[in-house]
């Protein structure tokens, strides 16, 4: 039985091979919000595009005709949970989010990648969700007057974790990554972004390298984001989790 044809939505990293978006839009609640992507393609798919699903622009918006999505997918794919919005947004009913883990736990041939800056509501709500293997959690650490959401995400019941330090906008200081996988980082891209300062990446690269933590940079990011590359001190850091290069 062939798969059917889903209209794709472009992946915005290079580990996942779709994106599932049960939501789109948000509101803006850390200085890593500040440039969002998010908001400026959701803007652009309203004004330009003409795409029904963004009709409302970057208004949070449930969408039940593509909650299902994962069923309709026959071969495992590595997908990434609502790139244009937050599953644990204030305002997402508890059912709709307790739907989309559901939907994750009948379809665990699947990985997923859900990440939040909501890391309070993420601990809160998750003793009652059904966590399966493959769904991998993060936060995004961005500043490090954000480090609490690590101890958020270190009491959610995720088995694997990890930590978006992108767009990275200062020194986070000493971390702790007891039970954290995974941490990537990398500068802000675009017009008007703010700059990484090297030291910031070393200082989070030899944590992650004497507590275990795989580490990956990303990016210089920068207005021209691939002429800067993404070598740290000449050296590519793009080790991943094993799963994610399957």
């Amino acid at each position: 039985m062939k798969e059917p044809k889903i209209k794709k939505e472009k992946t915005i990293n290079e580990w996942s091979q779709a994106v599932w978006n049960p939501l789109t839009g948000c509101t803006k609640i850390s200085s890593g919000c500040q440039i969002c992507y998010a908001e400026k393609d959701a803007i652009r798919h309203r004004d330009v595009l003409k795409t029904p699903k963004y009709r409302n622009g970057f208004e949070l918006t449930l969408h039940e005709e593509v909650l299902d999505r994962p069923n309709h997918m026959i071969k495992p794919r590595r997908i990434f949970v609502n790139s244009m919005s937050d599953l644990f947004h204030e305002d997402v009913p508890f059912e709709f989010i307790l739907r989309t883990f559901e939907i994750m736990q009948n379809n665990p041939q699947h990985l997923y990648m859900v990440l939040t800056k909501r890391a309070d509501i993420l601990e809160k709500l998750s003793p009652k969700l059904p966590w399966i293997d493959s769904i991998w959690m993060g936060v995004t650490v961005e500043d490090a007057k954000y480090k609490g959401r690590i101890d958020s995400l270190r009491n959610c019941g995720a088995k694997n974790k990890f930590i978006s330090a992108e767009p990275l906008l200062n020194d986070l200081g000493s971390v702790n990554l007891d039970g954290i996988d995974w941490v990537f980082c990398g500068g802000e891209s675009g017009k008007n972004c703010r700059p990484m300062e090297e030291d910031w990446v070393l200082k989070l690269r030899d944590q992650c390298q004497e507590q275990d933590t795989i580490f990956t940079f990303k990016q210089w990011g920068g207005v021209n984001r691939k002429k800067n590359g993404a070598l740290l001190q000449g050296v590519n850091y793009g080790e991943m989790p094993k799963v994610m290069l399957q």
